[in-house]
This record gives structure tokens, C-alpha cells and sequence, in this order.
């Protein structure tokens, strides 16, 4: 140790040593530093920064071994031949290189580079020793030297230790201070083993100090030359890789243009057009794609503008932004493109679902009131043109029994021949659920409009035909003709409702024309449904009776309670005037509610063996309660549950048969009899005696009426009869009017009877049992 202090010390140049450390200080702070930058770069790039950083390595551990050797002050001149000197700097830098490229598990791989390494700097320090020219014969203390060796392998093994585990700014200077302690280690040791023996009979070099000082010089100044701009290049290539990274992530592509071609890009830019990268530099930009505006793709702009590009058979579209730069010391344009063919397909999806009905495809209310309103805005006062409004039959039936998706499809069919029946310039509309309208071209006159409304009829009638489709719907039209029913918006909507309500009432499947009579009616009906609201609470409603006679004891056996209103201006109003509108409106629910209870009530001071029968509308079971509602009532009125019997009919049991079953089971366990009115009219009439829990059955008095001159409506009613004995249900036969229809049903077994024959409803039960009475003696 004190040898290798006392070489230091008295035998070099100490400005020398110093600037010897301080090119391996640079060199070895440049060669960790372009280590890391190898490791950070992509597989491609690495191989090439590891060549860099083998070369600082290796150069400036011969730098420094060189101008250490040239520190050294003997007793006889030195000189150096440049053959084994420049050998020596090849072998530096080829043994770095190997150290960095071989392949090793992460447990060894310090050991193994720094072995190495050490290896490659002992290699290089003996190589340079052998190029001396000097006056004397060389021989080591080879001791000395294998421990410096070793001390030189420790500290490299270290200092890549250290750079494989350490982080930040230590990761470079820890490894580095390891690095020039080992090699100074190796080179001052070696240097202090090293004998010179003089020799005369040697020739050595000539003594001149000014060459020793411009070797100095050079061998200083480039290898700080050649650290410094490796060192840079690491940085700048550091920052540039980053930046392009940075700006390869973006979304936008990125493309920098001069004098009309592109000259530089991003992966996006490339990625966006379906190229590579290569191919699309020196390529004109308006090659590739055209700017709306009909200027030059990469002149500069204020604001962004589209730019079009046809790829595939495909149409590209793109946000175009251009600026101008500085780019290489030169004036350039950078353009930023942005895919929009996605966000433009989404708005053109949005635009359209905004006017256009989902289900059908035709035109929606949004897009049907714009294209009316511009319409009426460009009538001339010769103009017309017609709207008609089509409302479809039994559709509520056909998607409440078959199911949403069947009344999907059926929907779909209608919108098909809607579009097959109109004419070119007309818009078919989808307002909602099974609303439809359809309005006609300028200068359509009433003939024309009525010849479309006809079509569209005839083709149902084709296409929709219920004899062999159970799912066909039939169709009402409601004509209304601009300016003569209306003159704007508003007013010309409102007639064609107006003539669609007639036509339905019309008895539905027909088409109708607006009558300024139907304002009338329309007021009439709103002021009707106004003054029922209030009629219950104005005590104008009544209950009617009607007896129900047994067949086997001629005896009643109990009556159905029939509301009646009687208005303070307009007389008694008949049931079927008010009835449709309180279904129509909802106030069913509370006329329905008032009925039960009254009827409760009344037929609580009845003898007891007679039963009342109320009706009870689709509607109320529409509504989960009403099980509550009938046992408050008969908790309230007193009267007995099995003197109660609720009559529905088949349409109640159409909207939500789980539910509605609920209910029906709910009654049943009150001990209130159910009753199915107007059998046979309905759907699925034997489904529902199956699938409900029914008391008794009564037959519609349309085949009642029709028996004595049909004779399938007598076999009809006698089937009902046989059914009703097979399921033990009673069977009561409405509408008995003659003698005639009365032997008849009882002929045929029924069991109860009910109608005119035995006395019309009225508000006191005594004076109707009185005349039910005499009628079954007459009989």
C-alpha cells in the first residue's frame, strides 16, 4: 500500500494524475449514464446505445491509463509506439462491449460484467505497457499486481451491483465513484509493481517534453470531445424519444409539412390513413386527403375544417388543424388530423333515431310535426293536401294475448304496408303504440286523399286477413283536408282525430272524412265527461235492477244492479252514451267503486236468500286492490260475501291473466261468486273457464236474440248449456225478451234466466219481483 502511495506521491506528475481523474471521472459518470439510456430504449435501439456505451467505457479507461502513464516521472526517459497503444484502446472498448452484451440470470449478472470488465481494463493496462519505449528491461512484482486485480474486481462487481438495484440519481453516481476507484486501483498498483531495470545496451526514445505535453493535450481534449458529445447525444436522444413517445400517444395524427411534403409524422398520423410511416414522407397532404374548403390540405387556418378522404369504398372524414412552425431552422406547417367517421356515423345514428320511429323505421312525432308544419308554411292559398290518422283494430287484443314481441311484428307489418300504399313525396308517421298518420303531397284533393284511404283499406283486407291470421289487426282512417278543416297545425291535427273517433265509432274499419258537426260532438263529450266526474258527488246516479229468475222454481233468486244517471239538464243519459266515456276517461274506478257499495248496501236490506250482481270493469282489475276494496265494502254494507256475485267479462282477463288470477282467488276466498258475462264474445273463451275460478256463466244475449231464426246460435247456446253441466257451472241465458226465446232456453236445460221478459230494471226490487212474478205465471 505504502509502494503504491509512494508511486502516486514522488514518481507522476500530480496536475497529470489529476486530469487522468478527472477524464475517468467524466468517463465512467458518461458510461453509466448511456447504460442507463441502453436500457430504457426499446429492443431495437438498445444494441446500438450499448456500442456507444462501450466505447465511452472502453475509451476513457485508456485515456486514463494512457495519461496516467504519461504522469509518470522515471529515471529514464519513456516512450510509447502507437501500434500497441492503439491496440490497446481497441481492446478496451471490445471488452466492455462483450462484458454489456453477454447474456447471464439477474442472480450473476454483476459478477459476470464485472469480471469482465476487469479482465478488459487488466488487458488494456499490460497491452500499453508492452508499447513502452524505454531504455531499460520491464519485469512485475506479480503479487502486488493480482492483489490490485483483485481489489479492482471487487469494486466493479459493486458498482454494477449497485446500478442494478439502486434508483434516480444514484443509480449513475454510486456505480460511477466504484468504477474510477477500481480502475485507479488497478493502474496505480500495477504501476508500482512494474520494475525498470536500465539497460544500455537498449536503445530508448529521444527526451523531449514538448511532445510529452501535446500527446497530453491531444489524447485530453478528444477524449473530453468524445465524451461530452456521447454524453449529449444520450440526453438529447433521451428527451427527442420522449417527446416522440409523447407525441405517438396522442390521439390526433401529427403531421409536419414543407414546401407542400411531408417531412416528418407521427405513428397516429400513419395509423389514421392505413400506412406505414415510411411511405408517407415527401408525399403531397392533398394526395391523401381533401379539405372541404377547397384550399390546399396543409395551408394554414384559424379554426379546424373537415377534410374528406375515400378509403375501400369507404369515406373517411377528419377534423383538420394546421399552424405554422419552426421546424429544422425552417418555416413549416403542422397539421393535426382527428377521426370523426366515428363520431359523424354516431351523430348521423342520433339525427336519425331522433326523427325516426325505433321499431318501424317511419318517420316519428318530432319528425312528422316538422314536415307538417313545413307544409302548411308553404301552402299557397290554392293548395291542399290531406293528413290522414289511422288508428289500428284489435291490436290491444292481439299484443295482450300473444305477447309484445307478436304485436312488435305486427307493428313492422303495418309500417310495410303503409310504405307500399302511399305515393312518392307522402310521410308515413308512427306517433306511438298503434297510432299512425300519413300526410299526403301538396295539391292532394279529397278524392285523391279518400282513393289513398280506400288502398290502404283493400290492402288490410289482403294482407291482414283474420279468417286465416289470428294475429291481423284491421285498420280506422280519419281524413282531415288543409285549409277547408283547418288552417294550421293544431287545428287540422284536431280534425283528423276528430274523423278517426267517428270512423271508429262508425263501427271501425272504415274510413271517414271531417264533418264540423264532429267539433260539436267533441265538446258535447267533454262536457259529458266533465259533469260525470262530478255526477256521483250531485247524487244523479241510480241503481236499476233486473231480476234473475230461476228456471227449475220460477222463483228470483236474485237481480244485477244497473247504473243509471239522470242529468239535471239533458234527462236520463244511457249507459251505453256514458258508460265508454267513463272507461275512456278512468272515472270507471270511482263510478265502479259507488256502484258496489251502493248495490252492497241496498241489497243488505234484501230478503236474504236474494243475491245481487254487480259489474265490474276491465279497468278496476287494471288495479291490485281491488280485492281490498270489495271486502271494505262488504265490511262496511254488512252483507253476507256469497250474496255477492261480480260480473266480468272476457276482456278483463286479456291485459294481465297472472294478476287478474290473483284477484279472482283474492274474491273467492271472500266468498263472493264470480261471474263470466257475455260469454262467447271474447278470446279464448275455453281457456278462461279452464284456466279462472267462475261460478256461473251467462250467454250473451246477441245469441239469445238470434235463436229463434238461427240455428247456430241455437246450437251455440245449447254447447254453452252442455259445457256449463259438464264443468257444473250454472248457465243464465240474458236478454229473454218473448216467450218464444224462454222455451227455448229452458228446452235446453239452462238454469237462470234474465231479461225483459220478466221485467225491466227499475230502482224499487219489490215492484220488480211483483212483475217478474206474473211474468213466469203467464209463461
Amino acid at each position: 500500500m505504502f509502494t503504491v502511495l509512494e508511486c502516486v506521491a514522488v514518481q507522476h506528475d500530480h496536475l497529470v494524475v489529476l486530469l487522468s481523474a478527472i477524464i475517468c471521472l467524466l468517463g465512467m459518470f458518461a458510461f453509466f449514464h448511456l447504460l442507463l439510456r441502453a436500457e430504457e430504449s426499446s429492443a431495437g435501439r438498445k444494441p446500438y446505445w450499448v456500442v456507444v456505451a462501450a466505447f465511452a467505457g472502453g475509451l476513457s479507461v485508456w485515456a486514463t491509463h494512457f495519461v496516467a502513464m504519461l504522469a509518470y516521472k522515471g529515471a529514464v526517459p519513456i516512450g510509447y509506439d502507437f501500434a500497441f497503444t492503439a491496440l490497446s484502446a481497441v481492446l478496451a472498448v471490445i471488452g466492455f462491449w462483450l462484458a454489456l452484451m453477454i447474456r447471464v440470470t439477474a442472480r450473476f449478472r454483476a459478477a459476470v460484467i464485472g469480471t469482465l470488465i476487469t479482465l478488459s481494463v487488466a488487458i488494456m493496462h499490460f497491452v500499453g505497457m508492452a508499447g513502452m519505449d524505454v531504455a531499460a528491461t520491464i519485469s512485475y512484482r506479480w503479487g502486488a499486481v493480482l492483489g490490485g486485480f483483485v481489489v479492482a474486481w471487487a469494486v466493479f462487481v459493486l458498482a454494477f451491483h449497485c446500478f442494478h438495484r439502486l434508483s434516480s440519481w444514484k443509480r449513475i453516481a454510486a456505480p460511477a465513484s466504484a468504477a474510477i476507484l477500481g480502475i485507479c486501483a488497478l493502474h496505480f498498483t500495477a504501476m508500482s509493481a512494474t520494475v525498470l531495470i536500465p539497460d544500455p545496451s537498449v536503445a530508448g526514445p529521444d527526451p523531449d517534453n514538448v511532445a510529452r505535453l501535446i500527446m497530453i493535450a491531444a489524447i485530453s481534449g478528444v477524449t473530453f470531445l468524445i465524451l461530452a458529445t456521447t454524453a449529449i447525444a444520450a440526453l438529447v436522444d433521451r428527451y427527442l424519444v420522449d417527446l416522440k413517445g409523447l407525441v405517438d400517444a396522442t390521439l390526433d395524427g401529427l403531421a409536419v409539412v414543407r414546401d407542400g411534403r411531408i417531412v416528418e409524422l407521427n405513428t397516429r398520423f400513419a395509423g389514421l390513413l392505413g400506412r406505414d410511416e415510411a411511405s408517407l414522407v415527401g408525399r403531397n397532404p392533398d394526395d391523401l386527403f381533401k379539405a372541404v374548403d377547397g384550399e390546399p390540405a396543409y395551408l394554414p387556418r384559424d379554426v379546424p375544417v373537415e377534410a374528406i378522404r375515400e378509403r375501400g369504398g369507404q369515406t373517411q372524414v377528419f377534423e383538420l388543424s394546421v399552424r405554422t412552425i419552426e421546424y429544422r431552422g425552417h418555416p413549416c406547417e403542422v397539421m393535426a388530423i382527428r377521426d370523426l367517421t366515428e363520431k359523424r356515423q354516431a351523430q348521423r345514428e342520433i339525427e336519425y333515431l331522433a326523427r325516426h320511429d325505433v321499431l318501424t323505421g317511419l318517420a316519428n312525432r318530432t319528425m312528422f310535426q316538422t314536415r307538417l308544419h313545413q307544409q302548411i308554411e308553404n301552402c299557397s292559398q290554392e293548395d291542399e293536401f290531406a293528413l290522414l290518422a289511422l288508428d289500428l283494430d284489435r291490436f290491444k287484443a292481439v299484443n295482450d294475448i300473444f305477447g309484445h314481441a307478436e304485436g312488435d311484428r305486427v307493428l313492422k307489418k303495418v309500417a310495410a304496408i303503409l310504405d307500399e300504399c302511399t305515393r312518392l313525396g307522402d310521410v308515413v308517421a308512427r306517433l306511438g303504440g298503434d297510432e299512425f298518420v300519413i300526410l299526403t303531397t301538396r295539391q292532394t284533393r279529397a278524392e285523391e286523399a279518400r282513393l289513398l284511404a280506400e288502398t290502404v283499406l283493400g290492402m288490410f283486407a289482403v294482407k291482414m286477413n283474420v279468417a286465416s291470421d289470428p294475429t291481423a289487426v284491421g285498420v280506422s282512417i280519419g281524413i282531415a283536408v288543409f285549409p277547408r278543416d283547418g288552417h294550421d297545425q293544431e287545428s287540422i291535427m284536431h280534425a283528423a282525430d276528430l274523423a278517426l273517433y267517428r270512423a271508429k265509432l262508425g263501427g271501425r274499419g272504415i274510413l271517414s272524412f271531417y264533418d264540423p258537426v264532429m267539433d260539436q260532438e267533441a265538446r258535447e263529450r267533454r262536457q259529458l265527461e266533465t259533469d260525470l266526474r262530478l255526477a256521483i258527488n250531485r247524487d244523479e246516479l241510480v241503481l236499476n235492477y233486473q231480476p234473475v229468475l230461476s228456471v227449475e222454481c220460477g222463483q228470483v233468486v236474485g237481480y244485477e244492479a244497473l247504473v243509471r244517471w239522470q242529468h239535471p239538464t239533458r234527462g236520463a243519459v244511457p249507459p251505453d252514451v256514458f258508460i265508454p266515456i267513463a272507461e275512456e276517461s278512468g272515472i270507471i274506478i270511482s263510478l265502479g267503486e259507488w256502484v258496489l257499495r251502493e248495490a252492497c248496501r241496498q241489497a243488505a236490506g234484501w230478503a236474504p236468500h236474494l243475491k245481487v250482481a254487480v259489474n265490474v270493469s276491465p279497468l278496476q282489475f287494471s288495479l291490485a286492490n281491488l280485492g281490498h276494496v270489495v271486502c271494505t265494502v262488504l265490511m262496511q254494507t254488512g252483507l253476507s260475501p256469497n250474496r255477492l256475485e261480480l260480473e266480468i267479462t272476457e276482456a278483463a282477463l286479456l291485459k294481465d291473466r297472472k294478476t287478474t288470477l290473483i284477484i279472482l282467488n283474492q274474491l273467492k276466498a271472500l266468498g263472493v261468486a264470480i261471474v263470466m258475462d257475455d260469454f262467447g264474445t271474447g278470446y279464448s273463451s275455453l281457456s278462461n273457464l279452464q284456466s279462472f275460478p267462475f261460478d256461473k256463466i251467462k250467454i250473451d244475449r246477441s245469441f239469445i236474440a238470434a235463436m229463434s231464426d238461427d240455428d247456430n246460435a241455437r246450437a251455440i247456446v245449447r254447447a254453452v248449456i252442455g259445457l256449463g253441466r259438464s264443468l257444473d257451472l250454472p248457465v243464465t241465458a240474458e236478454g229473454i225478451e218473448t216467450d218464444a226465446q224462454y222455451r227455448m232456453v229452458v228446452d235446453e236445460g239452462c238454469a237462470q234466466a234474465q231479461g225483459y221478459l220478466f221485467g225491466k230494471p227499475d230502482v224499487a226490487p219489490t215492484q220488480v219481483v211483483k212483475s217478474a212474478a206474473r211474468k213466469q205465471q203467464s209463461v
